[in-house]
């Protein structure tokens, strides 16, 4: 996933009402768009260096918008309405190396009146969910974790996925790690015991489980390579 354009360098000042975050360029403050809802754990330190993107469309409010924070050394993208984006790249490029050479990849697909998968892939005859979760939660250096807040979606998406494999389907679950560096993946069951459980319930039942680490800079964001899911 290319940028358009050049990325700006800032600061961070502070980030509120959820969709807000204060920006120090080098000559003034700006109000930039913050495309993540999320509690952003560990993150939101003041004087963290930021990349902003910049739009001059005249029906937008905001000009600016937060994609990139540099914590502990490491970039990490917080923008999560690239995540599919990305998963996407890579699923048609072949960067995925179990979900390689599909005959079809299709967005946003319903398995039940309730519930849809960002992807559902065609590949020999089989039919796979994949549902894809940003993350960007690192407490250690080396490890990612996931979530970094009570998720009660994401349970429900796991055991929707037991639902589908009982249906005939294979179901995948890739943790898109949005930080560079890190070296393992873990679930961050003090955060989420309830999810803890429920990935371990999805695992025993055959939910497979991946974790991509993503290349990050200021021109683009791409998976780069699988990084090892710890279980503790």
């Amino acid at each position: 996933m290319e940028f358009n354009k050049t990325l700006i360098k800032g600061k961070l000042i502070k980030r509120y009402k959820r969709f807000f975050t204060d920006i120090k360029l080098s000559k003034k403050v700006v109000i930039a768009h913050c495309p993540n809802t999320g509690s952003m754990k560990g993150l939101l330190d003041v004087g963290n260096k930021v990349f902003l993107s910049k739009n001059n469309d005249p029906k937008r409010k905001l000009k600016y918008t937060l994609e990139i924070i540099k914590v502990k050394k490491n970039l990490v993208g917080v923008n999560t309405h690239f995540a599919n984006k990305i998963a996407y790249h890579g699923l048609s490029n072949n960067l995925i190396d179990e979900l390689k050479d599909n005959d079809s990849i299709k967005p946003e697909v319903f398995f039940n009146k309730e519930t849809r998968f960002d992807f559902l892939i065609k590949k020999n005859k089989k039919k796979i969910f994949v549902e894809v979760k940003n993350v960007t939660l690192f407490r250690d250096e080396k490890i990612a974790e996931f979530p970094d807040a009570i998720t009660s979606r994401g349970s429900k998406h796991l055991k929707t996925l037991i639902d589908a494999i009982k249906k005939g389907y294979k179901t995948y679950i890739l943790f898109l790690i949005q930080i560079e560096r890190v070296k393992n993946f873990k679930i961050a069951k003090d955060i989420d015991r309830e999810y803890y459980n429920n990935y371990l319930l999805a695992k025993k039942a055959g939910v497979n489980f991946l974790a991509y680490r993503c290349k990050i800079n200021s021109k683009e964001i791409k998976i780069e390579k699988k990084i090892k899911i710890i279980d503790e």
